[in-house]
């Protein structure tokens, strides 16, 4: 049986400890309990949930994470045991990699993955429409040969350094980025309104499903690179700023298409309307939302010759990037299949 990932999602729970289980109880009753052994992660998606003493410490003996997010999708604390960040040796090479080519490397492997992987997207949702609607059908394998296209352009790109290779990855990050959506809005109901991709603020049921994906999946991340000695906020192709998780913001892009626009995608294609509350996304939706996400992250692909889930891919992603920044083999992009 695979480890578990507890959500917590109602005002008034409480978190604690029994014996050598987690318990979650709410209003005085049990809502469930779950021995520590069983346990990945936590994430806690609600305000005024409380956290005993012995369950915070029993799950950073046990490397279980705890994780909060916000009602809007954004992580915003994160809490594991700080024994994690001790390999110092990857974390030094990390660091020496921004300023030489390795930085390049990565930073070129993770815009070709994310262009290649929104392409298979694009192909994935086009392979029903060919009799359906072949007008559609049609624009989706010419954006997906776009975006090929953009990815070979990369190939030509050369620095020493990656700030001085930033501002041309970006630009073709963004042009793959205006294809990819436009075609997105042809694929969804025309009922959505939806207009394009927003970020940080978004209010429309789209933009905030896919933000509160990200979020989910953004801690997924986090505790992986965590995991494999590196440093959440020392990235490459996200610039450095005070409190950004810059390397998850870059690992995190070669992953979005494949675990939560696949599922926001398809899941408002079967006729899901999403209930707001005001201008974020009502708790029943995020509820659904982060257990479709957390159902996603165990089906598998196929990758490094077998079939793995998809969040054991992500960890291997990061041990495998760890490796690269030790000068202990190559580093290539995760690519979805479809």
């Amino acid at each position: 049986m695979s480890a578990q990932h507890i959500l917590v999602s109602d005002r008034g729970s409480f978190i604690g400890k029994k014996g050598e289980r987690l318990v979650v109880k709410r209003g005085g009753d049990l809502v469930v309990e779950v021995p520590f052994r069983d346990l990945e992660q936590v994430s806690i998606l609600s305000s005024g949930v409380s956290l005993s003493t012995d369950a915070v410490r029993e799950c950073a003996r046990q490397g279980i994470q705890l994780n909060f997010v916000s009602g809007s999708g954004e992580p915003y604390a994160k809490l594991v045991s700080p024994a994690l960040t001790g390999t110092v040796i990857t974390r030094r090479e990390q660091l020496l990699a921004y300023l030489d080519s390795r930085g390049v490397e990565f930073a070129k492997a993770t815009v070709a993955g994310k262009l290649h992987n929104q392409a298979n997207v694009l192909k994935y949702f086009a392979k029903h429409r060919r009799q359906a609607d072949p007008d559609l059908y049609g624009r989706l394998y010419d954006g997906a040969g776009k975006l090929e296209a953009l990815r070979e352009e990369l190939m030509g790109l050369t620095a020493e350094r990656v700030d001085d290779a930033r501002e041309q990855l970006l630009s073709v990050e963004g042009r793959g980025g205006r294809v990819y959506w436009e075609l997105v809005a042809g694929i969804l109901p025309p009922s959505l309104g939806f207009d394009g991709r927003e970020r940080r603020g978004a209010t429309d049921p789209v933009n905030s499903l896919l933000n509160y994906g990200y979020g989910m999946l953004y801690h997924q991340v986090s505790g992986a690179l965590s995991l494999a000695g590196l440093d959440p906020f020392a990235g490459f192709l996200h610039a450095d700023r005070a409190g950004k998780p810059s390397l998850v913001l870059d690992m995190v892009e070669v992953f979005r298409q494949p675990v939560v626009d696949r599922v926001v995608i398809a899941w408002l294609n079967r006729g899901y309307e999403p209930e707001m509350d005001g201008d974020r996304l009502s708790d029943s939706t995020r509820r659904e939302l982060a257990e479709k996400i957390l159902a996603r992250l165990e089906d598998e692909d196929r990758f490094e010759g077998a079939q793995h889930r998809l969040k054991t891919i992500i960890q291997m992603q990061c041990r495998r990037l760890a490796m690269f920044l030790r000068g202990e083999g190559h580093y290539r992009p995760y690519l979805a299949g479809w």
